[in-house]
């Protein structure tokens, strides 16, 4: 568990360096978004290898059900990961559809694991959203809603989060443990 818990500091450190340490990061000038980088990365890597070789250690029980909850709330997430980027009407809804996207996303995986190393990871995730739209928000109180596009862009962005689910469950199946209820 050292290695997932050192690898979720490292992604709250990376990600938190550029509001905390301001002037430091400024100061490096293009330099201070690569340490971001390499900090993050460094997480993400120490949070995967970490996460795959933890113990089993059960905390409570997931019930049947949540499976499908899960995978609903997945696709949701990924729907919001790309809300930011699309052209439609959605792009103007949320503050933060990326933040939420990643909190969907830890939120969803809490559902369906009840072990340890799935509470300190996603639960680490999870926490980190919420801390990080918090200092967002106190920084820069004055948002400027983005002026919503066509419902085309809005169907783009389902069209294209329904091939990443997609994508993403294989992956997740090939990788780990089957994403949907037998």
């Amino acid at each position: 568990m050292v290695l997932l818990s050192t690898g979720v500091g490292l992604w709250w450190a990376g990600h938190f360096f550029k509001r905390t340490l301001p002037n430091l990061r400024n100061g490096l000038g293009n330099a201070g978004k690569g340490v971001s980088a390499l900090i993050i990365a460094a997480g993400l890597g120490l949070m995967i290898w970490g996460y795959r070789s933890a113990e089993f250690v059960p905390v409570w029980w997931p019930p049947t059900w949540a499976v499908h909850l899960n995978n609903l709330m997945m696709f949701a997430a990924i729907a919001l990961f790309g809300m930011g980027s699309s052209k439609g009407t959605a792009r103007s809804w949320l503050r933060h559809p990326m933040l939420t996207g990643a909190l969907v996303f830890g939120l969803a995986h809490l559902l369906v694991n009840g072990d340890l190393a799935s509470i300190i990871l996603f639960g680490g995730i999870a926490g980190w959203v919420i801390l990080q739209m918090i200092v967002i928000n106190l920084a820069e109180p004055e948002w400027v809603r983005p002026k919503p596009g066509p419902v085309s862009g809005d169907i783009r962005l389902l069209i294209i989060s329904a091939v990443l689910f997609a994508v993403i469950t294989a992956l997740h199946s090939w990788l780990g443990p089957w994403p949907f209820p037998l």
